[in-house]
């Protein structure tokens, strides 16, 4: 079955009870046996539940995954992946990354004698560089959050296997319909499914997907032994949204042009990064490797905080929130948000400066998208100049 078709029937049977078409919400803790280790393959709900048993194989199918494992959240679903490191393992990891994911490695894993290094994510002789004896995992994002460069996961994925270490891909900003890494040669797929997989802005999740019986055996018993699993709502919540993440990605890729485009040609912009756009340093890697560009766009501006904050303000349409992937648009300053936890001089030489912003591209009418954004530019160089913003008195 095409993409489309797996995102809205596989593991998604009619339910042999009732025929309901639509998953049931299994809202149930525990199970009734009918006698000492005789069940119908469900026991507790921390282990297993019908609804998340149906998220879980049709996330592996979209990422052609033999395994699929749902967590309460992204950072769950990380941490479980994390969960086979030992003091002593050293990990090697893009540069530019979720500032949750760099929290958890620098304040969690590695005091407990776990070691990190990070390269320049784009450039693949700097992972095979950073390798040594006692390198477990290679972890990337790709595209990168915020500055969305591109790592090529075949390449990297030839790195892992040569020196025996395992390849992480967080596919989050791409989903599954955009790249499949595990069929570039990555061991493990991380979503947070909150972003672009459920769609909604109403849920909060993760998951793990992998064709590694072995990896998946380990993640599996960490899922149970820690519980960070997502309720039966909210695994049907992800389901749902599932169904429809081939049409929406659609039109946030196709949003996502028009947006870079525009912000590429303003005076106010000094900085565009978006994969789609020719002049983007990983452009030919994008067409190589993704079936589209996504949804996201960053941009810095020619100017100061106090400009970006007027901006912001400015915003009609667009939201100032955390998060993305949702069917709103949502504007976000990674150095105040998303990557604050990044020490300021380490942000700052990643290029998450003060003057960045992150836009999760919507579906709404591009036409509306960038008068929303030409006026709040608008805002700005009228403050500039001290020129009243007559029409925002107005309003």
């Amino acid at each position: 079955m095409e993409f489309a078709t797996r995102a809205i029937h596989a593991g998604q049977e009619a339910d042999p009870s009732t025929g309901a078409t639509i998953t049931p919400i299994f809202q149930t803790s525990t199970y009734t046996q009918q006698g000492l280790g005789d069940n119908k393959g469900f026991e507790y709900s921390r282990t297993g539940n019908p609804t998340r048993a149906a998220l879980e194989a049709c996330l592996a199918a979209l990422e052609n995954a033999r395994f699929g494992l749902a967590f309460g959240s992204g950072m769950a679903a990380a941490s479980a992946v994390l969960s086979v490191l030992r003091p002593g393992d050293h990990v090697i990891a893009g540069d530019d990354l979720y500032g949750g994911t760099y929290r958890i490695f620098e304040r969690v894993l590695r005091p407990m004698g776990v070691t990190f290094d990070y390269v320049p994510a784009r450039e693949t002789a700097a992972y095979a560089a950073a390798v040594r004896p006692e390198t477990k995992l290679i972890w990337v994002e790709t595209p990168t959050n915020p500055l969305l460069s591109l790592v090529d996961i075949a390449a990297v994925a030839a790195v892992a296997r040569e020196h025996g270490a395992v390849l992480i891909v967080d596919n989050t900003f791409a989903t599954p319909y955009l790249q499949r890494p595990l069929d570039l040669g990555a061991h493990v797929v991380v979503h947070s499914t909150t972003k672009y997989i459920n769609g909604h802005s109403d849920v909060v999740g993760g998951a793990i997907l992998t064709s590694d019986e072995h990896l998946y055996t380990d993640f599996k018993f960490y899922q149970n032994a820690a519980g960070g699993v997502p309720s039966p709502f909210d695994s049907w919540l992800v389901l749902r949204g599932a169904k429809t993440l081939a049409v929406r990605m659609r039109q946030h890729c196709e949003n996502a042009m028009g947006v870079a485009r525009f912000l590429d040609g303003h005076p106010l912009v000094r900085a565009v990064y978006y994969p789609g756009l020719p002049s983007h340093p990983d452009h030919a890697l994008a067409r190589r490797q993704m079936t589209d560009f996504g949804g996201m766009v960053s941009f810095a501006f020619d100017g100061t905080r106090e400009d970006v904050d007027t901006f912001v303000r400015g915003l009609r349409v667009f939201a100032l929130a955390e998060s993305l992937g949702g069917v709103e648009s949502l504007c976000c300053h990674p150095a105040s948000m998303t990557h604050g936890s990044i020490p300021v001089e380490e942000r700052e030489r990643r290029g998450v400066t003060e003057t960045l912003l992150r836009l999760s591209v919507g579906i709404e009418d591009v036409r509306d998208l960038i008068a929303d954004l030409d006026q709040a530019l608008g805002r700005v160089a009228h403050a500039d100049a001290r020129i009243p913003d007559t029409a925002a008195a107005a309003r």
